[in-house]
């Protein structure tokens, strides 16, 4: 058992940061991201026993995360619904070109929905083919390709419309 739980230690410490980055795409949160990926692990460790097929562990890992990111969602609509309060600002930065970019893409997925932008982290941040994403969001894969499609024609609108009316970037008064 001891054994178990080294070799798992160490496999954590090798996947906590694309936990985390992960988390932070699909919540936009950083403290969220961090909760949701500490979460995952520990369910993770509580449910490897039921883990079928041990070579499937990223796919399998990968649902775990989503789910406790979709908690986290439902957890502060909860939050919102008993005492409105607001969003964390953002610190002020650098302001380069690349970190301007990095906001106005921010600003379009914020616009997304919560499974949209999943489907999107899970495609182009982690690199997932369509088949790996049905199974970490436990949805059939046309479902996958829809929520894709979708989120890709948002993600071009809302570019477009800040590009057209000049939504001032980070940095820029």
């Amino acid at each position: 058992m001891h054994g178990d739980r080294d070799a798992f230690g160490i496999l954590a410490g090798r996947v906590l940061p694309r936990l985390v980055g992960t988390a932070g795409l699909i919540l936009r949160d950083p403290d969220a991201a961090d909760d949701a990926a500490q979460e995952t692990l520990v369910r993770a460790w509580r449910d490897l026993p039921g883990l079928r097929a041990p070579d499937r562990f990223d796919a399998w890992l990968h649902r775990v995360l989503v789910r406790a990111c979709a908690d986290h969602v439902r957890r502060r609509s909860r939050d919102r619904a008993r005492a409105v309060r607001g969003e964390p600002e953002r610190s002020a930065s650098d302001s380069s070109q690349h970190l301007a970019d990095r906001d106005e893409m921010e600003r379009a997925l914020g616009r997304l929905s919560v499974d949209q932008r999943t489907a999107v982290v899970l495609r182009y941040y982690l690199g997932l083919s369509h088949p790996e994403i049905a199974e970490a969001t436990g949805q059939p894969i046309g479902t996958v390709k829809s929520r894709l499609s979708r989120a890709l024609d948002h993600l071009q609108a809302a570019l477009a419309a800040d590009a057209r009316v000049g939504v001032p970037k980070e940095g820029s008064t």
